[in-house]
């Protein structure tokens, strides 16, 4: 495939893995709180998004188990989009006046089968991509994704309404969405997978082992590579940059969007302004993560946008403290929170990208993806309840504070870190693949 194919492929299927999340962290959050479910509750439908973290678990399964005439990763990316396409059919004739949990078993499936999906596109990513690619293959992952977001939480409601399809038009819009990215996956090819024929072999040698025992020695042979690179000396200062990068963010945006509705704003306005022009915002920040990643080491970029970061998300503080302010102020924080969040986002995922042992993408990536999932779940849960029983704008002011915090603790780690990406950057060559979340 040509450079611009294999873009274009990526960014496709991101898109499509957006569109569930989308859809769960805007709109349901919207549709739920007219309906009178309470903060806290609306904070705990982030457990749907539960695959996302849980998907580490299965990712050796995908690393492993392949059809060849099919190709490796679209032996999974396939199958998954069909699921995702028949659950939000399925939604599409069950009205949220009839009852929410039937939705939100459908939306907690869709994450299912979205997150699997992302296991194999993470490995094709891993697989595809050039050293020299790092920025625009990351800055693809994420406003991929992005849009999707912005089409599942945004536009696809809007037109919805607009053209008077209502709720089960939302979601035939994006199961239409999701089969044209799958007949473009049908039409791609993959490159014979070099990397798993040596593993199999390295596992195999020595041995004969044929079914059960064959695949479990291969499994074995997966993670005791993840083991070893989970243990080098720079592993536990990566894991604590990963895993706290999101704290500030995990306490304001459950709640964000159910707040300005509680504060007078129309569910339309907050759509436009949240869902579109911050979603906007974050698409470029994105762009501009990527770009950073490319002419600057993204651990040193790091720094910079979160930096910046903070004075964002203390915008959204006077907000929670001194609110209902004008549309204007609302957007203008809005927007800044999400142009600093996509770019650190962006780089963070390149960050990670640098780390990944290629011999085992899939399972090695979905592992550190985990870790970042995992870092900010807590405090997502928690997040309605905290701006119940503290209040929003103190809840709001502990989001500043994390924010605050990581940044020392980013100028902590860097000289820890620091000598072991140097030493990358002097064996790197242009020729050398990399890729992934």
């Amino acid at each position: 495939m040509s450079r611009s194919a294999r873009i274009a492929w990526l960014a496709s299927l991101y898109l499509v893995q957006g569109l569930p999340f989308g859809f769960q962290a805007n709109a349901l959050a919207v549709l739920l709180r007219q309906q009178g479910i309470s903060l806290t509750h609306i904070a705990l439908m982030s457990a749907l998004a539960l695959p996302w973290s849980l998907k580490a678990l299965w990712a050796p399964l995908v690393d492993k188990h392949w059809v060849a005439s099919i190709g490796k990763r679209r032996s999974w990316i396939l199958p998954m989009q069909a699921l995702l396409m028949l659950a939000m059919i399925v939604s599409a004739f069950l009205p949220l006046s009839e009852g929410v949990t039937p939705i939100l078993v459908l939306v907690l499936l869709m994450n299912l089968f979205a997150a699997t999906m992302d296991i194999a596109v993470d490995g094709l990513a891993v697989d595809i991509l050039q050293a020299s690619e790092l920025g625009i293959g990351n800055a693809t992952q994420v406003v991929g994704y992005k849009i999707g977001m912005l089409l599942g939480g945004g536009l696809l409601v809007w037109a919805s309404a607009t053209f008077g399809l209502g709720w089960s038009g939302i979601f035939f819009l994006m199961a239409s969405v999701v089969a044209i990215v799958m007949v473009i996956s049908m039409l791609m090819r993959e490159e014979p997978h070099a990397k798993h024929a040596s593993l199999q072999g390295a596992s195999l040698q020595g041995a004969s082992l044929q079914g059960a025992d064959s695949d479990i020695l291969t499994i074995t042979v997966i993670v005791s590579r993840l083991r070893a690179a989970l243990t080098t000396p720079t592993a536990g200062w990566v894991i604590a940059l990963l895993a706290t990068y999101k704290l500030g963010e995990s306490l304001i945006d459950p709640v964000f969007q159910p707040l300005l509705l509680d504060q007078g704003m129309l569910p339309s306005e907050i759509g436009l302004i949240v869902g579109t022009f911050g979603m906007v915002a974050s698409i470029v920040g994105s762009l501009a993560g990527g770009f950073l990643a490319t002419r600057d080491s993204p651990l040193r970029a790091l720094g910079y946008v979160a930096a910046l970061r903070v004075l964002a998300i203390t915008g959204q503080w006077l907000i929670a403290s001194f609110g209902p302010l004008a549309h204007g102020w609302v957007a203008l924080a809005t927007c800044a929170e999400h142009l600093a969040s996509g770019a650190l986002t962006t780089i963070m995922f390149a960050f990670m990208m640098e780390r990944v042992d290629k011999r085992i993408g899939a399972t090695h990536y979905t592992v550190l993806a985990t870790l970042e999932v995992l870092g900010k779940a807590p405090l997502s849960l928690s997040a309605g309840y905290l701006a119940e029983t503290l209040g929003v704008g103190v809840s709001f002011g502990l989001a500043v504070f994390f924010a605050a915090m990581w940044v020392l603790l980013h100028r902590v780690a860097t000289p820890k870190l620091v000598s072991r990406e140097s030493a990358r950057a002097v064996v790197s060559s242009p020729g050398r693949g990399c890729g992934g979340r």
